[in-house]
């Protein structure tokens, strides 16, 4: 009896240790996985910024839910999503994105504005919660093999 159960003890370490050392997902499988992503996940498709967001990073993207698409004005996304405007919709995304990981606690407190993939300054405000231009961080630091994603409630667009 005290060998059966030691054997099963045994046996279950690899299982417990591999769970533990799993890799955590990347960017885009993290937003997949979320499920309230949707709209963003086309956009990315759509962009050809899928391969991009999928390595090696490290990034920082505030992440716009299926919510925040939905406030902008109607037919803006289908317009968005058509080949022709291909172009604009990358500029959008990649003003959501920051090179290098931030997490919140590296900017708690301050005010800055910051360097996006985009090439635009991006206004971030972390005195009173956490605001990105006229968005506000929802839910901060999910981590991710590549990155970190934070929640924004409002898409920001490039000045």
């Amino acid at each position: 009896m005290i060998r059966r159960t030691l054997f099963a003890a045994l046996a279950a370490i690899p299982l417990a240790f591999g769970a533990a050392t799993a890799k955590a997902a990347d960017i885009v499988d993290t937003a997949v996985s979320a499920g309230n992503f949707e709209t963003l996940v086309t956009a990315v498709k759509a962009a050809g910024l899928v391969e991009t967001l999928k390595g090696e990073g490290p990034f920082t993207v505030f992440a716009p839910t299926d919510d925040a698409f939905a406030k902008l004005p109607a037919g803006t996304v289908e317009d968005l999503l058509k080949p022709e405007n291909k172009d604009k919709l990358i500029g959008i995304l990649t003003y959501h994105v920051l090179p290098g990981k931030v997490m919140s606690g590296d900017i708690a407190g301050q005010k800055a504005m910051v360097d996006t993939v985009q090439g635009s300054k991006l206004s971030v405000d972390a005195t009173d919660g956490v605001k990105v231009d006229d968005a506000k961080v929802t839910k901060a630091d999910i981590e991710t093999s590549n990155g970190v994603i934070h929640v924004i409630d409002t898409v920001v667009l490039p000045k």
